[in-house]
């Protein structure tokens, strides 16, 4: 039981601290601290373990679908592909409904994300470096694409705020959208066992009765759904899928319905702790916490690479 209580108490911290710590101080008066907290610090930590948790799912599926624990959404394209339809949904239709914006970020996301797996069947997979790096370039390509057209049409600022990653916009009213994230982690759920096959091969997968086909589109729509509903509220963080399912497949194998919990909580706790950084460091300005993730996401990455796989399937 000693985990489970060390886990819960720091994430009791860490939720204290983020509801704690900003600008505008809780001390003024309970019905001002009340207003604060309920418009814009419990935002602000709901958007944040709800993003966390939702691109550590959505990478764990990443991982399995490619059968590559190296890659993750902010390495297939998927985010820059979001930000091309943003782009080109605001063009089209700039008042259109953030429901409207978050599908065709989605569609675009999806998109993308076959775009990389078209690639991936010419990668050979003997060195499991070689995918992600076809997966960075595959990003610049698609992100340069993104940055252009921003350029073309003077939306650079908006192309800005979705690469950000960063919380301090986030408020009652422009964050919900995130909760979604919750009903996708409980459709994965249902889906877990079968998702866990994709990590066979399509040959074994389909020799054990999986439909391998529908399985797969089944997880790349809930990656690319989650992957937009992020870019939208807040934008992109990378590595959060890439850092948190590898963790915990390293520590309890590869059950990915017995892992789901634990890699979405790790997900979660990583991003709030990567924005209460954020604020702490140049207080009382802010560092975005896809910025301070992105430092200590590159250091995990490298760990990973040459630390030795503890399970023969990890």
């Amino acid at each position: 039981m000693r985990n489970p209580i060390v886990i819960s108490f720091l994430f009791v911290l860490l939720i204290g601290a983020s509801i704690s710590i900003g600008a505008a101080s809780l001390w003024q008066g309970d019905l001002e601290a009340g207003w604060l907290i309920a418009v814009s610090r419990f935002p602000r930590t709901a958007a944040a373990l709800l993003a966390g948790a939702g691109l550590a799912l959505a990478g764990v599926v990443t991982q399995l679908a490619v059968q590559n624990r190296l890659v993750e959404p902010s390495l297939t394209g998927t985010p820059e592909a979001a930000m091309i339809g943003l782009l080109a949904i605001t063009l089209i239709a700039p008042g259109s409904a953030l429901i409207w914006k978050m599908t065709v970020a989605a569609i675009a996301a999806l998109i993308g994300t076959i775009g990389f797996l078209a690639l991936a069947r010419h990668v050979p997979r003997k060195d499991p470096i070689l995918l992600p790096i076809v997966g960075i370039v595959y990003g610049g390509i698609l992100g340069a694409l993104a940055l252009g057209g921003a350029w073309i049409t003077d939306l650079m600022q908006y192309l800005g705020a979705w690469r950000l990653g960063e919380f301090s916009g986030v408020v009652q009213g422009r964050y919900e959208l995130l909760w979604a994230i919750a009903g996708l982690a409980g459709l994965l759920y249902l889906f877990a066992d079968r998702i866990t096959l994709l990590s066979l091969g399509e040959i074994q997968a389909r020799s054990l009765g999986l439909n391998y086909a529908q399985t797969r589109w089944v997880g790349l729509g809930i990656v690319s759904c989650i992957t937009a509903l992020v870019v939208v509220t807040v934008g992109a963080l990378p590595f959060i899928g890439l850092v948190a399912p590898n963790i915990v497949s390293r520590l309890k194998g590869d059950d990915l319905r017995h892992n789901l919990p634990l890699v979405a909580s790790l997900g979660a706790g990583a991003v709030l702790a990567a924005d209460v950084i954020g604020r702490v460091i140049r207080y009382p300005y802010e560092i975005p916490a896809g910025t301070v993730f992105a430092v200590i996401g590159a250091a995990i990455f490298l760990w990973l690479l040459h630390r030795p796989t503890r399970y023969a399937g990890g």
